[in-house]
């Protein structure tokens, strides 16, 4: 067994809140983040609503000259990676810069940039296009702006694997730790792809809500009137370090990463196999590599999307592992008030889950008001809930049918 990994530090950039002290009260008090678009005029698509980051200025955050290198997504991970990397305490003067990594990973990376550099092209030829364009888009490159920033020179990389980018970041970082090919690792998930082309593909999918007229309702995991998933955007970003160091640092603890399993469903590009092994198995693993029984588990934060299939499908694979412990085990989905945020959706789960441990508050899911049969758990509907909590296990599944589960305890 590998050494222990703890989180000292976390950053958010979220639709319900900028920063871990809004981003906590708004997740607790069961806020919403779903409206209808603002970004760009939505009133011809199928669905006109989405998780928006509406008060995000990165003028608030970055200079001039890096905001226009850097996409949207880009952004908001520098900006999460920068509150995560100040709450730890990590002095790029005072540390070994090769003892810190950094693993962002993004589902799509940056769409924003490669819309209008089409439009550049079409308009005004290829002579027009940004020498930025390649850079800004590709999805390893906000891993990549936050070791120029900080002069971190350890293990440096991007994970992309749809929804399951966040997860597979972070547990993926957990492992780099306990085979000691580093101290610390900056880990986790940014997405922005709430774009005219974006949105496009999704609703060409059919996988987006059309609750359009009542937008603040239409994230409604495991609701039998749920017809779709919202898109969401935002940045999840934590600190991970080695126990040993931590504690002779004195910083602050939030938690302990103690398990990570991953799995492929191997059936199909979008649709998550019926039977739910997939994530079933990514569960199993977790529980294995943490060496800890089903019975220590003391809250799921779901995948939970709002969709038909991804909800009945999680649900049933929770009880195939946890036998009659699911239903004691309460589960709920934070998506309800942010919408997906896709390959973000890891990071800013995980401090869900970090923040549920330390105050002992299970966050609710919203718009659950009408029960469905194949949805029969305890998906802690509506308000937040006051529990003893150990061990909390954070699911995520993604496009390509790739699973990534976490397991986190109380320190």
């Amino acid at each position: 067994m590998g050494c222990r990994v703890v989180i000292t530090g976390m950053g958010v950039v979220s639709p319900i809140g900028i920063g871990i002290e809004t981003f906590e009260e708004a997740l607790f008090e069961g806020q919403n983040g779903v409206a209808r678009i603002t970004l760009f005029d939505a009133s011809s698509y199928r669905s006109q609503i989405a998780g928006e980051v509406r008060n995000f200025n990165p003028r608030d955050y970055l200079p001039l000259k890096q905001i226009g290198r850097m996409d949207r997504f880009t952004q908001m991970g520098m900006v999460a990676a920068e509150e995560a990397i100040k709450q730890a305490g990590i002095l790029p003067n005072e540390e070994n810069p090769g003892e810190i990594g950094i693993l962002v990973g993004s589902g799509v990376g940056g769409l924003y940039t490669i819309g209008r550099q089409q439009t550049v092209l079409l308009e005004k030829g290829p002579g027009r296009v940004s020498p930025f364009l390649v850079p800004m888009l590709i999805t390893d490159i906000t891993s990549a702006q936050i070791a120029i920033k900080y002069g971190f020179s350890g293990p440096n990389f991007s994970i992309s694997t749809a929804c399951a980018s966040g997860n597979h970041s972070i547990g993926e970082a957990f492992k780099i730790i306990q085979r000691g090919d580093a101290e610390v690792m900056v880990a986790g998930g940014a997405e922005a792809a709430i774009t005219p082309l974006g949105l496009a593909g999704f609703c060409s999918m059919r996988a987006l809500s059309t609750r359009n007229d009542e937008p603040a309702k239409a994230s409604r995991p495991f609701d039998k009137q749920r017809d779709g998933f919202v898109i969401g955007e935002g940045a999840g970003v934590v600190v991970l370090e080695k126990w040993e160091r931590a504690r002779k640092r004195k910083v602050p603890i939030w938690g302990e990463i103690i398990g990570f399993g991953m799995s492929e469903d191997a059936y199909h590009i979008t649709q998550p196999v019926g039977d739910g092994r997939g994530l079933r198995e990514a569960m199993r693993r977790a529980l294995l590599d943490a060496k800890i029984p089903v019975e220590k588990v003391d809250y799921i934060n779901a995948h939970g999307t709002s969709t038909l299939l991804n909800d009945k499908i999680e649900t049933r694979a929770i009880k195939n592992l946890f036998g009659k412990n699911a239903y004691r085990i309460p589960v709920s989905s934070t998506k309800s008030m942010t919408g997906h945020l896709l390959g973000a959706t890891g990071g800013v789960e995980m401090i869900a889950c970090l923040l549920a441990l330390k105050k002992a508050i299970i966050p609710p899911t919203i718009n659950y008001e009408d029960s469905d049969p194949d949805c029969d758990l305890d998906y802690v509907p509506n308000q937040s809930r006051e529990v003893k909590l150990r061990v909390a296990m954070s699911n995520s599944m993604g496009f390509g049918g790739h699973n990534a589960v976490l397991l986190l305890k109380k320190m």
